[in-house]
């Protein structure tokens, strides 16, 4: 039987890479006598396997790992017993029976994810006499950026670097206050992570400039906005269920059932 685990993660543990993560989870396993299953061999581990690790410093409302189980474990038991242990800074919303086949992990489903970015107070248009922040008009400048039929830009591969359009990969937007909303691609097959719209924004409004190197940015004689002057919080991540090259997106967690 396999499991999917849906949990939070938030506060100073935003700042723990994904290997601590599943070491945690490892633990919690242990702790919470999850009956999860190991690999045969002289070294088994346990299988588990995560949609996408977070990057650090990020916080999300809906992050997966799915496990397998060596026999049924009610869910709503499952949670209860998982947060006992848990730590302040995770927390388990939900574990649901998935499907058997391995190409229904999600890891390999994994088609879109949501993001909310706020600007760092200090960036903001009313920030005092902060010398770098964004333009009253951000707003506007970010709608029209976002409205171009193409967004080009170089993005680094493992590989090398090459020219891609980010527009056809960012799903949906909207603002939420002086925050924005965006949903984007991710997965094996394309991926657009929300720091590298807002780094292209910024060069968009000519915040940053195309030249501005590390170098630069270290001595202080660059821009100081960035990519880093926001914060990020991955709020869902989902499946592409749709046919016929129509997409419909599903939440991860929409695919999995309650276990009794």
């Amino acid at each position: 039987m396999k499991a999917r685990i849906k949990f939070r993660k938030y506060g100073v543990l935003k700042f723990i890479g994904h290997l601590d993560v599943m070491r945690y989870f490892q633990k919690v396993m242990r702790r919470a006598e999850i009956p999860i299953a190991f690999t045969g061999g002289f070294s088994p581990h346990m299988i588990m396997s995560f949609a996408s690790p977070l990057g650090i410093g990020l916080e999300s409302d809906g992050e997966y790992l799915d496990i397998e189980l060596t026999e049924p474990i009610a869910s709503n038991e499952a949670v209860r017993r998982m947060n006992e242990v848990d730590v302040e800074g995770i927390e388990v919303l939900s574990f649901l029976q998935i499907a058997e086949e391995k190409r229904m992990t999600g890891m390999t489903i994994l088609a879109a994810a949501d993001y909310l970015v706020t600007p760092k107070k200090e960036i903001l248009p009313d920030a005092g006499s902060a010398e770098d922040k964004l333009s009253p008009d951000w707003k506007e400048q970010f709608s029209d950026f976002i409205g171009q039929s193409e967004i080009r830009v170089m993005k680094q591969t493992k590989r090398s670097e090459k020219e891609v359009d980010l527009r056809p990969l960012i799903y949906d937007w909207e603002f939420r206050d002086d925050s924005i909303f965006i949903r984007t691609a991710a997965g094996s097959t394309e991926n657009l992570k929300p720091d590298l719209v807002m780094d292209t924004f910024l060069k968009y409004t000519g915040a940053v400039s195309e030249k501005a190197d590390s170098a630069e940015t270290a001595s202080g004689t660059a821009q100081a906005l960035s990519a880093q002057s926001f914060t990020y919080r991955r709020l869902e991540m989902y499946a592409d269920t749709g046919k016929d090259g129509k997409k419909n997106l599903v939440t991860l967690e929409s695919l999995g059932g309650e276990i009794h």
